[in-house]
């Protein structure tokens, strides 16, 4: 709901509102995958279904910062979505290497 409030507050300029869907897109598949994570029928598939994941959130990551590179909105207003999606971005790396070394019974 935060990304979507600040799509909301971005400038109206072109390059603000590509950027801007951009990291909307992707924060929002972000959940949506996570989603299907949980629904996951198999170990196989709960590990691949993470690493889209991964992908991303790392790109919302990349958004994040171009916006601020670009001057487009401040380091203080996305400050503490960029420290959230690198957070997301660790634990799921985490979350996949763990995944990756359990073995079923």
């Amino acid at each position: 709901m935060r990304i979507i409030k600040l799509f909301r507050a971005l400038p109206k300029a072109e390059e603000a509102r590509v950027i801007g869907r951009q990291l909307l897109r992707s924060r929002t598949s972000v959940a949506a995958n996570y989603r299907a994570i949980c629904r996951a029928r198999s170990r196989a598939e709960f590990v691949a279904k993470l690493g889209v994941v991964i992908e991303e959130a790392d790109e919302t990551v990349f958004w994040l910062e171009l916006l601020v590179d670009s001057e487009l909105m401040s380091r203080e207003r996305t400050e503490s979505l960029l420290a959230e999606a690198n957070e997301l971005v660790a634990i799921f790396v985490a979350s996949r290497k763990t995944a990756r070394l359990i073995k079923l019974n």
